[in-house]
């Protein structure tokens, strides 16, 4: 049986923390700020973490 390959597209937005918890950048971000309100851009500048419906297909993509 061959390896499995970790998805690095996956491996590069997704950040692992010591005790096991899945972090990710917020959407929405990247262009069009003008219109969004300064508390809405800071709150998307936050890290969070990945929901628990994609935690399973995540891990498996880090090959966790």
């Amino acid at each position: 049986m061959p390896k499995m390959k970790t998805d690095r597209g996956a491996a590069k937005r997704i950040k692992v923390t010591g005790s096991g918890r899945l972090l990710r950048r917020k959407a929405f971000r990247s262009h069009l700020l003008e219109k969004k309100t300064s508390v809405r851009t800071r709150r998307l500048g936050r890290t969070t973490e990945v929901a628990k419906a994609d935690d399973r297909a995540v891990r498996r993509q880090l090959g966790i």
